[in-house]
């Protein structure tokens, strides 16, 4: 873990290795000062010595500047690194999140993605940060400081072979506590992060059905769980650090006390003793700043294993090593050929054996209930599922030899749910073709039976738009994103029941549009009216992943049952006759 995770360091090594540098500079600087102050005490203020005092005055204040600039320069050093990697991991995962298909979204969870992009790479962040100054400065200043105080006065650093040991024990037991809790915490962020975004996208529904109070009670009971977990945390912080600090204070009594015995007896000066307390200070110290960071590490651990989940996660959508090299001469033609599809964990395929073939220029309706497969058998055409069984084949060629760009270049698509960007309305239009003119995103917009609307908007399609286009309508935010699909030339137009907010006048002359500027291409649409598909050149019929009925409005009225039951419930008793 830590081995890839400073493969990120690796473009900045000139700049960690001056950190590193700097620090060592800012070590030697803290532990030569305590030996120039003990010179100053027993040679010069104790013999009167007035021109020593200043001679080394004037060396520990250039000891000190140094070890101030190098101070300085370590934590600009480090900052700008920490931040380059920080910068560095947020765009590798998301490029990687980038890449994920459906299915890698559904099992980690927007929520838990937005949390390990955000505070995770924060709690790594401050980890490195740390790590860097440390690395050098806290091992050095340890080391040296022992090494120092033993030749100072070799009885009293029985002291610190006593102090060290129970300070380290202190930090393990605290350590081995704190890691289990940093790593639940992170867990009870993503479900508080998961509550509030449900929260905030859903309070339409909240308001709806007065569940306000029920919502309430939910974040406060998710957050008193993070709150609970963070007490825990923070109140072992509390009794340890106090240990600590009780330690070192102890410490140093017990070395005024024998030092000062010591000076009595003629054995040590006072300048020493000052020295000495300055050490075994120091020592002190530096064992604090490593204990400060493994403080830092078991969060900082969880929060690198939780981003390195993500980028471990391979996408089961990816481009083939070798893509076909057959050209798709006529990309409109749609084939299945045997398809199975099964969700990852379901009981049931969604899809069960279907097989068709559609031909450049027709339009294919698809109807059937909730949960027939619809929506389905769209992804699998635009390869965002691969078919378990069976092929799913795009002008000829088998969707998974060839590249998802290459793929999805000829297809546009109107997912079920409507989604739009901030930004303005051309925008959102453009973000189906983003070389458009303004000139071809009205005429999108024109049959996309949009540009009533748009033009009665102070700045026409220029008009800054919500995210999510919130100050809309839902058959607005429909015909807008109907209006993106329709800008980008394209050979193949999906539909997932995308009138569905429509009034029957509009999405009647919508339909009228389509037909016409349409003509060459291969039109899908799954919708839910019949009104909707009953011109299609061939209607599909789909019931629980079956395909039941395949033929015109006519036909199926006269040999699919399914589809009579659909009308029926739809239309007339007369109509279904």
């Amino acid at each position: 873990m830590v081995r890839r995770l400073a493969a990120f360091l690796r473009p900045y090594r000139l700049w960690v290795a001056a950190v590193l540098v700097l620090s060592f500079t800012q070590a030697m600087s803290s532990l030569y000062l305590p030996n120039l102050m003990s010179d100053i005490v027993d040679h010069g203020v104790l013999r009167g010595d007035t021109a020593y005092i200043l001679r080394i005055g004037l060396w520990m204040f250039a000891v000190t500047l140094a070890g101030g600039l190098a101070a300085v320069g370590a934590s600009f050093g480090a900052a700008r690194v920490m931040a380059a990697f920080a910068r560095d991991l947020r765009r590798r995962v998301f490029g990687h999140v980038e890449r994920f298909s459906v299915g890698e979204f559904d099992r980690l969870g927007t929520s838990s993605l937005i949390v390990r992009t955000t505070n995770d790479v924060m709690q790594v962040q401050q980890l490195v940060n740390m790590s860097m100054r440390m690395l050098v400065m806290a091992p050095l200043t340890a080391v040296g400081g022992i090494v120092l105080a033993v030749r100072t006065d070799a009885r009293l650093s029985l002291l610190i072979v006593v102090a060290l040991p129970v300070m380290a024990l202190t930090i393990y037991v605290a350590m081995g506590r704190g890691l289990g809790l940093f790593r639940a915490i992170q867990g009870k962020v993503d479900r508080l992060n998961r509550v509030l975004r449900e929260n905030l996208t859903g309070v339409r529904v909240i308001r709806a059905f007065a569940q306000a109070a029920r919502e309430q009670q939910r974040f406060r009971q998710t957050n008193a769980d993070v709150t609970q977990t963070s007490i825990a945390v923070f109140q072992l912080m509390a009794v340890t650090m106090p240990a600590i600090m009780l330690i070192m204070n102890l410490t140093t009594v017990g070395i005024v006390w024998f030092g000062a015995q010591q000076i009595g007896g003629g054995t040590l000066q006072i300048g020493q003793l000052m020295a000495f307390i300055q050490y075994v200070t120091q020592i002190m110290f530096s064992v604090m700043m490593v204990s400060m960071l493994l403080f830092l590490l078991p969060r900082g651990e969880a929060s690198a294993q939780r981003i390195l989940e993500v980028l471990d996660q391979v996408p089961l959508i990816t481009d083939p090593q070798q893509p076909s090299a057959s050209p798709l001469t006529e990309a409109g033609r749609i084939e299945f050929d045997h398809v199975s599809f099964q969700y990852p964990g379901a009981a049931e395929p969604a899809l069960h054996d279907l097989s068709f073939r559609v031909e450049p220029g027709q339009t294919i309706a698809i109807l059937g209930g909730t949960g027939a497969g619809k929506t389905t058998l769209l992804e699998l055409v635009l390869r965002l599922h691969d078919c378990t069984e069976g092929a799913v084949r795009v002008g000829g060629v088998d969707v998974r030899h060839l590249p998802q760009a290459e793929l999805r270049k000829h297809i546009a698509y109107v997912p079920q749910q409507t989604v739009l960007f901030a930004g303005t309305i051309a925008d959102n239009v453009r973000y189906g073709h983003p070389e458009a003119s303004d000139e071809e995103v009205r005429r999108a917009l024109a049959l996309a039976q949009a540009t009533e609307f748009v033009d009665a908007l102070p700045q026409g399609i220029h008009s800054p738009l919500e995210q999510g286009g919130q100050s809309l309508s839902g058959g607005q935010r429909q015909r807008l994103a109907i209006a993106r699909a329709l800008v980008r030339p394209a050979s193949i137009y999906l539909f997932d029941d995308s009138f569905s907010a429509l009034d029957y006048r509009t999405e009647s002359r919508l339909r009228a549009a389509l037909r016409t500027a349409l003509r060459s291409a291969t039109v899908v649409v799954v919708a839910q009216r019949v009104s909707t598909v009953r011109d299609a050149d061939r209607i599909l019929v789909l019931d629980d992943g079956h395909l039941v009925g395949s033929g015109t409005h006519r036909e199926l009225l006269q040999t699919c049952a399914v589809y009579r039951e659909i009308v029926a419930s739809q239309a007339l008793p007369e109509e279904v006759a």
